[in-house]
């Protein structure tokens, strides 16, 4: 079970609180059975629009938000970007039909965490909700191939600034190949609440949200070679 996933007292386990956001209620009703047949998560609300997914994630504070794109008045894109400007921490995971990389990039942007297909097969879906929860990121392969083939042919290697430590650096660039943090942990001869430390400095220094923003600009400041992920 993710770190995240337990109570940060006690070390027991606790389910992932979960906000369901889709205008189809055949979607949330399916998507809500899933989720909620798994004994670590719980579905604590849904919205059918970008408006509704801010006021429940404002009175909910979930663990992790499964976010639309396509909806009626604010789309998920700017949902998004609103809720990640009020709780930083909380995960988004955007479910959808679209793969365009206007949407793609402008929900990872937005500080998205995650990005799947609606084709996604129900064990990936699950696994991505607690990688997510976990601070980890989740990426549809062909959402991943994008990301790779954009900032690959963006990327201009710079010396990394003095703002991350070496050693932040170091667990970043690990971080980057899609390792959870038991497997950080085990990398880099260190304890998984030392990962959990590091990520976190890292996401503070870099005025970032989730793994997946850490990766982006790590990869946008020529600190992480594409070739490598």
């Amino acid at each position: 079970m993710p770190d995240s996933a337990r109570d940060p007292e006690t070390g027991l386990p606790r389910r992932i609180s979960l906000l369901l956001v889709d205008d189809h209620p055949v979607v949330r009703k399916g998507t809500r059975e899933l989720l909620e047949g798994e004994a670590d998560l719980y579905v604590a609300g849904e919205a059918a629009s970008g408006e509704e997914a801010i006021a429940q994630a404002r009175a909910l504070r979930p663990d992790v938000i499964l976010m639309d794109v396509s909806m009626p008045g604010m789309n998920g894109i700017e949902a998004t970007r609103a809720i990640k400007a009020e709780q930083p921490r909380v995960g988004v995971l955007v479910l959808t039909s679209y793969d365009d990389d206007a949407y793609v990039f402008a929900l990872l942007e937005a500080g998205a965490a995650g990005y799947l297909l609606k084709n996604t097969s129900e064990d990936d879906l699950l696994g991505a909700v607690r990688a997510v929860a976990a601070g980890e990121s989740a990426l549809h392969p062909s959402v991943a191939r994008k990301v790779l083939e954009r900032f690959s042919a963006a990327a201009q290697p710079t010396p990394p600034e003095d703002s991350l430590s070496p050693r932040e650096l170091e667990v970043l660039r690990v971080a980057a190949t899609g390792r959870t943090n038991k497997e950080i942990a085990r990398d880099l001869d260190i304890s998984p609440r030392t990962v959990q430390v590091h990520l976190a400095n890292i996401f503070s220094k870099l005025g970032v949200g989730s793994r997946t923003e850490a990766v982006l600009f790590g990869i946008k400041r020529g600190w992480i070679d594409p070739k490598m992920l």
